[in-house]
């Protein structure tokens, strides 16, 4: 190993709830000290007491989408009008024509499936993460590999799982969210959305996109947590070298429970950034499969949304919105992912950790 280099490993699990992981810096010879570094460990499925896991879950997430769902009607607006507006005009009209209650709506039946999705979610997400954790080091993949991959494949299953449920809600409250307050409301809300999306499209039209979110989503949550460990490694061990070339070799240094948040935040940031990045053209097509007709009596498919995006703007087309997404996702993901970790701290069983 060069004198560049950093060797990032667990040599410990839960020791006193910590996960130990020592950063060798230098290769003079096998003296060269090492700094220990003691993160507190993660919290497995195993661990958890389910149902205050999934009660304190759908109290606290409600509050987050409340607090981040203006910037989803943003993204949403601007992603089906043509022109699109400057995204601060476009804000501002909103404020002006509709009013505050102009940015939440949608939001009950959003809310509504929210709770089951997320539960979903969350129980697809450590089940899986749990099994191929366990699986993948038990077949002798080298632990930062067997982490990252289990994080990709239950980010992966999470997000297939949630879609079920979620589509449908997403197909209502994205009408209700580009419906025009000053024109006789076309849905007086989201069960009579509901109703007439069934009546006029059947179970199809409930599900329009589906295939769209599969594919926009299950990669993105995969890429996003699998770069979620990667990210908290490369921060942890950046850490803990610059721990040992502060002298005194940095053993057995605690960080706070302050900053195990704030690595946490910024990697979620980081994959959340990413995220929207990759992801954005496939986000607006979806948008446009859910909201909007087909046009010329012809049903909306993904071919016929595309030319006419290309045709409204070429490729750029595709990515509008993308900054009311890029900010909605890193600060979701911040959010999400500080309140996710907190969440499983509180819902932990009694000694586990």
């Amino acid at each position: 190993m060069d004198g560049g280099e950093v060797e990032f490993n667990i040599i410990g699990r839960r020791k006193h709830g910590d996960m130990i992981l020592r950063t060798a810096t230098g290769a003079e010879d096998s003296r060269t000290a090492a700094a220990e570094l003691r993160v507190p460990a993660e919290v497995d499925w195993k661990m958890l007491d389910k149902s205050r896991f999934f009660v304190l879950g759908a109290a606290l997430f409600s509050g987050v989408s409340a607090a981040l769902y203006p910037v989803v009607v943003l993204k949403t607006r601007l992603q089906v009008t043509h022109p699109p507006p400057p995204c601060l005009r476009a804000a501002a009209a909103i404020l002006r024509h509709e009013g505050l209650q102009g940015f939440y709506k949608g939001f009950a039946t959003s809310l509504t499936g929210t709770i089951p999705a997320r539960a979903l979610y969350m129980t697809a997400l450590e089940v899986t993460k749990s099994a191929i954790g366990t699986a993948t080091v038990q077949f002798g993949v080298p632990e930062p590999a067997a982490s990252a991959a289990a994080s990709a494949a239950a980010g992966l299953s999470a997000a297939v799982a949630a879609q079920v449920v979620w589509t449908p809600i997403d197909v209502v409250s994205q009408r209700l969210m580009v419906q025009d307050s000053g024109a006789v409301a076309r849905y007086l809300g989201g069960v009579d959305a509901f109703r007439k999306i069934l009546r006029s499209d059947g179970l199809r039209g409930l599900y329009r996109g589906f295939g769209m979110s599969i594919l926009t989503y299950a990669p993105s949550n995969a890429v996003w947590w699998a770069s979620y460990s990667v990210s908290q490694r490369l921060i942890w061990g950046g850490l803990s070298r610059l721990s040992a070339a502060g002298g005194g070799g940095g053993r057995g240094l605690r960080p706070d429970y302050g900053t195990v948040v704030a690595v946490q935040g910024v990697s979620a940031a980081a994959a959340g950034g990413a995220a929207a990045v990759v992801t954005m053209p496939l986000d607006t097509i979806k948008t446009r499969l859910q909201v909007m007709d087909g046009g010329d009596g012809g049903r909306a498919t993904v071919g016929a949304t595309v030319k006419r995006l290309l045709r409204e703007g070429g490729w750029g087309a595709c990515y509008r919105g993308l900054g009311p997404r890029w900010a909605s996702m890193s600060v979701s993901a911040t959010t999400m992912i500080t309140t996710y970790e907190f969440l499983k701290r509180l819902s932990a069983k009694e000694g586990s950790i």
